[in-house]
């Protein structure tokens, strides 16, 4: 019989590195993380990710790799690209992301692609444009969707990159793919689309022109790969993390609290084994029902588990 999967909440920027986040966590209203506080009760610590502020993969992203089976040996270098192609060849790939840098007078910052709101006409119409750039550097452009295309070339191979949910909101610098040679193609690429007519178009619409893109997602798959656990990883918290939105932030963890985490408690009531990997910048946690002796059953209802404690970790 096939294993039986386990329900898995992942929740990325479940805590930040920001004072204010810890403010405004410390402001939210009474019993907003209940469930949470519920869930953590009946379970036990399955495993952790110990990392860095400044790796290349977030948290969340190393969690979710490690469950589908992809080398995450090498920081930056997980084969998200070659996963999406799934060619069942070992090619190297990469993520293009096109995107916006919002020019500071000392650097560029990210701004977050899905705010470019691109067509696929509009995607496809520069990825034409761009593509005799690429294969100078022997890289093939495949569409994939508006916010993102598939690079296939060797330089993938070994190139480590920092995920996109790195470098939003943040000065683009310190997350540059370390290749000459890709960041001489940025600036060519910076050149080409200033005065490309499809910008003009869009700031005549009072769009953000597309004026760089993103590597990510580098590297090839050695082995066929299949996922085994069922994961839901809602994104409403990173994407009020991204915008310093802390009060939409705080909302969605209600939300989350209130749906995705009173959904695994109701579960794990019945029974029913469930998992959540709490994840913050530089680690995360994975907890895991626990069978209970009645003793320990009787005894939590006298123990109250803090949520915030546990996020100031990670």
């Amino acid at each position: 019989m096939p294993a039986v999967s386990i329900p898995h909440l992942v929740i990325p920027f479940a805590s930040c590195d920001s004072d204010a986040w810890k403010e405004s966590m410390k402001a939210q209203p009474a019993g907003g993380l209940k469930n949470l506080g519920k869930l953590l009760q009946g379970m036990k610590l399955l495993s952790s990710d110990e990392g860095e502020a400044h790796s290349l993969s977030t948290p969340h992203e190393r969690v979710l790799a490690q469950v589908q089976g992809l080398d995450v040996a090498v920081d930056g270098l997980t084969p998200w690209a070659a996963l999406e192609a799934n060619t069942g060849s070992a090619k190297a790939w990469a993520f293009i992301t096109p995107c916006h840098w919002a020019m500071g007078r000392e650097h560029a910052t990210m701004t977050d692609p899905s705010a470019l709101t691109l067509t696929p006409e509009d995607s496809q119409t520069l990825l034409a444009a761009m593509q005799p750039y690429f294969a100078t550097e022997g890289i093939t452009l495949h569409y994939a969707a508006p916010e993102h295309w598939l690079a296939e070339g060797e330089v993938f191979r070994t190139l480590p990159t920092a995920s996109l949910d790195r470098v939003l909101g943040r000065n683009v610098d310190p997350w540059l793919a370390p290749s000459k040679a890709m960041k001489l193609l940025q600036n060519e690429m910076q050149m080409l689309l200033y005065t490309h007519p499809l910008n003009d178009e869009r700031s005549a619409k009072r769009l953000l022109p597309v004026n760089s893109f993103w590597i990510s997602g580098t590297g090839a798959l050695n082995q066929p790969v299949q996922q085994t656990e069922k994961i839901n990883t809602p994104r409403a918290l990173a994407q009020a993390a991204f915008k310093d939105d802390w009060a939409s932030y705080v909302k969605a963890w209600g939300e989350i609290d209130a749906m995705g985490i009173a959904q695994l408690l109701v579960q794990q009531n019945a029974g029913q084994a469930v998992r959540i990997t709490l994840c913050g910048e530089r680690n995360a946690h994975t907890f895991e029902t626990t069978a209970q002796s009645f003793f320990n059953k009787i005894s939590h209802r006298f123990k109250t588990k803090n949520p915030l404690d546990l996020l100031s970790q990670l």
